[in-house]
């Protein structure tokens, strides 16, 4: 089912405690990087994938979706757009409830083979800025650095 309001993303994320981040680098300036990190922080279990890496934030990096033997809740997508429709297959493979391509990527394709085949499909948002929106995480500055202030410092 493609989601797109706010119960449908709320739900997803509830109700998911794993992710496997496809792209997931372990430059700590990348998007991947920064959603991961966020992730990990609120309690969720990240699975990086990509074969340049053996571990990240942590934990075991695999080359592959197909070579995770851990239950996959979220397949989070940092690939290029023409990627989707494969990854949606892996994601299928890999018995995902969830195919969430990321700020920027929407591919009708991808997610009409994820839809088919019962997955729930989140195109074009972040995880973590819809997690930081939903369940509290965003402030004045977009994230919670703590570093923006409304507060006098003390000295």
């Amino acid at each position: 089912m493609i989601i797109d309001d706010v119960a449908g993303i709320r739900r997803v994320l509830k109700n998911s405690r794993t992710i496997a981040i496809v792209g997931l680098s372990a430059n700590w300036w990348r998007p991947s990087y920064f959603a991961a990190k966020y992730m990990q922080e609120h309690g969720y279990r990240i699975i990086p994938v990509n074969p340049m890496y053996t571990e990240l934030l942590g934990e075991k990096c695999y080359p592959s979706l197909a070579e995770v033997p851990d239950k996959i809740d979220i397949v989070d997508c940092f690939r290029k757009i023409e990627e989707m429709p494969a990854l949606a297959e892996q994601a299928i493979a890999a018995g995902a409830r969830c195919l969430w391509m990321q700020l920027g990527v929407a591919n009708a394709a991808a997610a009409a083979i994820a839809s088919k085949a019962g997955l729930d499909v989140v195109a074009d948002r972040c995880v973590k800025i819809e997690h930081a929106r939903l369940f509290g995480g965003l402030n004045f500055a977009g994230v919670n650095t703590k570093i923006v202030s409304a507060k006098r410092p003390i000295f």
